[in-house]
């Protein structure tokens, strides 16, 4: 009853006059057979007696007439109201649902497998389930109200006829709700399997993998894992449908013999003379509507059953609890003086998981900039996560000018912090919103955005696209010119060309306190990689920043280096100091130097 009400009352938010209408409708179609029956009895019987005059007739018949229309317009008019109802719920559910998990300020949720399976679920049933619920109930009420009505009617003519139609029904329903049962826990047991594939069809369509799938061949063999998939899935489905097939069957075949058994009866009985030959109509007409409307009442209880153990993973998403505690009334995030403190921090994904990050003490002075060298899995990476808050320590504490990140507001606090990320996004939108998605209060700006495509070497690119800042970014959408009346194509861009997108993001952010780079010309050209880091040394002045790279001579010029090796910090210290010392890092360093210089030699 909780989703029950829950489903209703988002209807009821989502538009009360058509839930209204709807409603009303529902009622008012309910009492329509009964009240048809009734009169077709009453036509009958005056029809046969011969002792009155046509008018009653007419008037009968017109009344029948009018009961026909009812008959034919209310069902368009209750679909039309389900069917608004549930565009305007799935809306409404949909935007909820997605509202709270912006309320998950961190990541683990995200890299759950079983997360992810009940929020595809929790898509699927916040956008039908309200409103397949809603509708699934109002027809349940109404063909209850209907079959009640003719339950009575039949009392009239035979005591145990009532009794028996009624069983017939109740088996009908407990079948149904049984086979709902199944069929979510179906849904729920081949979520996994539903996803893989998804996840193989989307590969098989996406024009980044085009490349590697027609160079390697793979296309066959990633296709048979699409297909062996879908059969899993497929065998799970097909052995419910066996078990309603049959569970129906049986049921039809029970219901079929008490509906011979009832007209077997009223032929005998107005043979004798007890009922009338409108009574017949009636009877016919009261065990037909009985198993129709109890037929109706378990498939609609069956359905709404289903959706309501659907709707259960809306539910738990909706109501769940934030994923990493967020003070009630929280800290102020101060501007950054002093520095980013970490005391003694340890961190793993789960207890299944090694440790990633082992004991770490590290100070971040206010201004510095400070570079992170490691192998990868080396914990450089889980660094930044636990610096923007996407995980709290397993043990530990990270400090921002003295206080704890978990007393300040996650939101607060990474408005404070711009980034370029190695696994940057490529957003299918305009230039001008790529880059704009840095900083929403200056989307509107386009100065502000020219600006920061300016220092990312991003404006000649640009400027030179079909539509300049304006064009759509994508292979996937058309870019539509609605001044123009064109629609065309977008184009796609090469991998430094998005590079220098996301740091014109970060450069949008040009008020943050803590600047960190994560490999930001990975994917530049020599001479594109020094004019950005030339840019980049001048954006830094006054700023913290953490720089993370492979390439250790972006990194040497930082005032100071930590080295993460298995979680630990190894070394730390300015690359003159490291060098001297002949460790982890000098050895590092030499063998990319090395490649250099050999490569050099060739070329001379």
């Amino acid at each position: 009853m909780r989703r029950v009400l829950h489903a209703l009352r988002l209807s009821w938010q989502a538009s009360h006059p058509l839930t209204t209408l709807a409603v009303t409708l529902t009622l008012i179609f309910a009492g329509v057979p009964l009240v048809t029956a009734w009169l077709t009895k009453v036509f009958l019987d005056v029809l046969v007696s011969g002792a009155v005059g046509t008018r009653p007739l007419l008037g009968l018949g017109l009344a029948l007439a009018f009961m026909g229309l009812l008959t034919a317009l209310i069902p368009r008019w209750i679909l039309f109201a389900h069917r608004e109802t549930e565009r305007r719920v799935g809306l409404l559910a949909q935007d909820r649902l997605f509202a709270v998990t912006e309320r998950f300020v961190g990541m683990a949720r995200f890299e759950q497998p079983q997360f992810l399976d009940r929020l595809r679920l929790a898509l699927q049933a916040g956008s039908s389930a309200p409103g397949a619920v809603v509708s699934g109930s109002m027809s349940v009420v109404g063909s209850a109200m209907t079959a009640l009505g003719f339950l009575g009617s039949m009392l009239v003519l035979s005591a145990w006829m009532p009794v028996l139609v009624l069983a017939s029904g109740v088996s009908t329903l407990m079948t149904e709700v049984w086979l709902a049962r199944r069929r979510a826990d179906v849904f729920w047991r081949i979520g996994p399997t539903q996803r893989r594939e998804i996840f193989y069809r989307d590969l098989l369509t996406d024009v980044q993998a085009a490349k590697e799938i027609r160079l390697f061949g793979t296309g066959a063999f990633l296709r048979t894992r699409m297909a062996d998939e879908r059969r899993a899935s497929n065998r799970e489905q097909s052995v419910l449908d066996r078990h309603e097939l049959l569970l129906q069957t049986g049921a039809s075949m029970v219901t079929a013999v008490i509906t011979g058994v009832a007209l077997l009866w009223s032929a005998f009985a107005a043979a004798s003379g007890r009922i009338t030959a409108g009574d017949v109509a009636l009877l016919i007409a009261a065990v037909t509507s009985v198993q129709s409307a109890m037929t109706s009442i378990a498939r609609d209880a069956a359905l709404t059953h289903q959706q309501l153990l659907l709707f259960q993973h809306y539910l738990d998403i909706v109501t769940a609890e934030p994923d990493l505690p967020v003070p009630a009334d929280p800290r102020p995030v101060p501007g950054l003086r002093r520095g980013i403190e970490f005391r003694d921090v340890w961190f793993r994904y789960s207890n299944d998981h090694p440790w990633v990050l082992r004991g770490v003490h590290l100070t971040i002075p206010a201004g510095a900039a400070v570079g992170v060298v490691g192998r990868n899995g080396a914990g450089k990476s889980t660094l930044i996560k636990l610096l923007c808050r996407m995980y709290d320590p397993d043990r530990g504490q990270i400090l921002w000018d003295g206080v704890d990140l978990r007393s300040l507001d996650p939101v607060e606090l990474r408005q404070r912090i711009g980034a370029v990320f190695q696994d940057y996004m490529q957003y299918e939108l305009s230039a001008a919103e790529n880059i704009g998605l840095g900083n929403l209060s200056l989307l509107t700006r386009p100065e502000e955005i020219t600006s920061a495509a300016h220092k990312a070497g991003a404006h000649a690119f640009v400027s030179e696209l079909p539509r300049g800042y304006e064009t759509l970014l994508s292979r996937s959408f058309f870019d539509t010119d609605e001044a123009e009346g064109t629609s065309n194509q977008g184009v796609t861009l090469s991998g430094g060309q998005w590079q220098r997108l996301s740091l014109a993001r970060a450069y949008l952010r040009g008020d943050c306190d803590l600047l960190i780079l994560d490999e930001p010309s990975s994917g530049l050209d020599a001479e594109a990689e020094h004019a950005i880091h030339r840019g980049l040394q001048h954006h830094r002045v006054g700023r913290t920043s953490l720089l993370i790279s492979h390439r250790l001579g972006s990194v040497r010029e930082a005032e100071f280096l930590i080295i993460l090796e298995d979680g630990r910090i190894v070394e730390q210290g300015t690359h003159a100091e490291l060098m001297e010392l002949g460790g982890c890092y000098a050895r590092l360093f030499s063998l990319q130097a090395m490649g250099y210089q050999e490569h050099t030699e060739e070329v001379v």
